[in-house]
Order: C-alpha cells, then sequence, then structure tokens
C-alpha cells in the first residue's frame, strides 16, 4: 500500500489484509505513519488464518493450529500513531469506510469477518 501511494500520491489507497497477514507485518503500520502515508488498511478480521485453514480442509489435512486470539487492533493502531475503527456489522462498512478515505494518515478498519460458503465453521 505504501508503494502505491508513494507511486500515486495524489490517488486514495486502500489496502486489505487478513488479521494473520496484518500481524506478520506490524511494522508496516508504524513505517506508514512515521513516512506520514495517507493510508486505509482494511483487516479482514476472523482470529484465524483462515485461508490456510480453507486450503487445508480442502485438500484434506488436519487442521493445526491456525485460530488465534489477536492483539486490540484499535490500540495498537493508535499505539504506533495511526486511527482505528472497530467494524462489527455489515451496514457499519460502508460509512466507516468513506469517512477513513477523507482523513489524512493511516487509517486501520478491523472489520468483522467470516468467509463466506466457508468448508470450515
Amino acid at each position: 500500500g505504501m508503494i502505491a501511494k508513494f507511486l500515486n500520491p495524489s490517488r486514495k489507497v486502500v489496502t486489505v489484509t487478513g488479521d494473520g497477514g496484518l500481524v506478520m507485518n506490524l511494522g508496516d503500520i508504524e513505517t506508514a505513519v512515521r513516512m506520514k502515508v495517507d493510508l486505509v488498511i482494511i483487516i479482514l478480521n476472523n482470529n484465524a488464518y483462515g485461508m490456510i485453514k480453507i486450503k487445508q480442509a480442502q485438500a484434506g489435512f488436519d487442521e493445526y493450529s491456525l485460530d488465534f486470539p489477536n492483539p486490540v487492533f484499535i490500540q495498537l493502531a493508535e499505539s504506533f500513531g495511526a486511527k482505528g475503527v472497530k467494524v462489527e456489522k455489515a451496514d457499519e462498512f460502508y460509512p466507516a469506510l468513506k469517512k477513513a478515505l477523507h482523513t489524512r494518515g493511516v487509517v486501520l478498519l478491523d472489520v468483522a469477518f467470516t468467509y463466506p460458503g466457508s468448508v470450515v465453521d
């Protein structure tokens, strides 16, 4: 997302990641804040490595250690100097995204998420 913004400074940039992916790259939030990047980060939060879980289930593998408790992403974002917004219902998403797109700096939208049609509980 940061590179997209650097290459297109006049455009709005939104990046989408899973909660597991974000946890593996937390330093990127600090970097974006420090570099004063206007960036919206959407976290698809299901407290699991959801895509891996689905692929393992489809391949017939046993599930192992794919669910996890997350940090409180809103507080984590704020600890880096970003803004954080919790989105728990579908009808909250668009207003939160619209507001985030009109906010300067890094805005993290923590979106409660379940994979539709998932073979997983």
